[in-house]
């Protein structure tokens, strides 16, 4: 069949390699120039299953009340006059309860766990370069009692298969020398060996290129203008282009999923939620980590790929917008300084935000819709490198009429 991909993210490339190795003619539709241009340029790079771990908990609803009168704060809500927030915002609180919370991190967790095994496979298949270091992610704690929370909350995830362990401070600076420094203000950390870390913007463009040199039609700088349907199905995609025409569709935009899902009288819950990543030069004189992390106290992630270290932070609820200024990095650049304060060339940031397509639920929607020739492949958050190898294995199967590999509660519209 011929199959029109709707986004050239990691996720809309990762589900044009999937349908291309079934057989598929494939075609990708992207408004702008390359690929991975929006949520997969500048996200942390982190590809975390033991991570996998639901925003919406008791507690999330008390932080962003905080951060009306608190600035720094890493999860915050920004009031502004769209409905669209409110309503999202409204269902994302009757997700925050315990029992739906511990739902969403297993979904999230049995899919991040599969995609992992996909992204190998991915690169196996291909040889793709993109900074892939695969020893393991720390996840550090800065206090006694966080520690002891963050043991107890493990157990979910060691459920789901993955190996988890706390170590002790020791322990940390032994796996990674570049926390020395820091050692006196660490309680310890979680250390998931199975975690790993690589640069999405770089395997997605070069998964591309791999694609286009296979077949795969890429047509850049064609923006979606709306879709030509009849009994229910989908004819052609409007481009301001032209028109795009396909047996099957596949809607995989990101955090543009909910606005143009309306063209199809879709109502989709995906929200973007504002990120912020800074990317610093790293020398010969310098002492980086070697591995990724996060520093939970502040809610600081890094990851260094080659000659380049990232550091991200914030989750705000702000709508569609990206714009930031250097005051918006001062929190994560003093919590990564105090942690490495050698790792890199600090005086050469490169700043950017960018929008994480978030569900209430926290887990993506992949498959079937009521439109008979379109599948879904949206809302995949913050994890949405780690998850996107799996969700496209999953879209692609259940284009195909096959049973997916894993079971997929909670991550279909059917299902929810």
């Amino acid at each position: 069949m011929r199959v029109i991909v709707i986004g050239a993210g990691v996720v809309g490339v990762t589900t044009a390699y999937e349908l291309f190795k079934d057989g598929h003619e494939v075609v990708v539709v992207e408004r702008h120039q390359q690929p991975a241009t929006e949520t997969s340029f500048g996200n942390a790079g982190l590809i975390a299953p033991g991570h996998a771990y639901s925003w919406a908990t008791p507690a999330a609803p008390k932080i962003l009340v905080k951060s009306l009168f608190k600035k720094n704060q890493a999860l915050r809500f920004k009031p502004r006059w769209e409905l669209d927030l409110y309503r999202w915002s409204l269902k994302f609180l009757r997700n925050c309860t315990t029992e739906r919370g511990n739902a969403s991190t297993r979904n999230k967790a049995r899919l991040s766990v599969y995609s992992r095994e996909r992204l190998h496979a991915i690169a196996a298949d291909t040889s793709v370069p993109f900074a892939n270091v695969r020893r393991g992610l720390i996840y550090c704690y800065r206090e006694e009692a966080a520690l002891a929370a963050g043991v107890a909350k493990m157990k979910i995830l060691a459920e789901s298969g993955q190996r988890l362990e706390a170590i002790d401070p020791a322990r940390v600076v032994e796996l990674e020398p570049a926390l020395s420094s820091a050692r006196d203000e660490l309680a310890g950390a979680i250390y998931c060996p199975d975690d790993e870390s690589g640069d999405s913007y770089q395997f997605t463009n070069n998964l591309a290129n791999w694609l286009a040199k296979g077949g795969v039609e890429f047509r850049f700088d064609t923006e979606v203008t709306g879709f030509h349907t009849a009994d229910g199905a989908i004819r052609q995609i409007l481009t301001d282009q032209g028109p795009v025409v396909g047996d099957c569709y596949v809607l995989a935009v990101g955090a543009a999923a909910a606005r143009l899902g309306r063209k199809l009288k879709l109502n989709l819950s995906v929200y973007p939620i504002k990120g912020y990543s800074v990317t610093m030069p790293v020398g010969p004189s310098h002492r980086p980590p070697l591995l990724g992390g996060v520093d939970e106290k502040n809610l600081v992630a890094w990851a260094r790929f080659d000659d380049r270290l990232r550091l991200t932070s914030t989750a705000e609820f702000a709508g569609y917008d990206t714009g930031h200024r250097p005051s918006d990095f001062e929190a994560m650049f003093l919590s990564a300084r105090n942690l490495f304060p050698e790792a890199c060339d600090w005086s050469q940031p490169f700043y950017w935000a960018g929008l994480r397509p978030m569900t209430p639920e926290g887990s993506p929607i992949l498959g079937r819709c009521h439109i008979k020739n379109l599948w879904l492949n949206a809302g995949h958050g913050h994890m949405g490198w780690t998850m996107a190898s799996g969700s496209a294995r999953i879209v692609a199967d259940i284009l195909g009429n096959k049973e997916p590999a894993i079971d997929t509660t909670g991550l279909t519209l059917t299902s929810r």
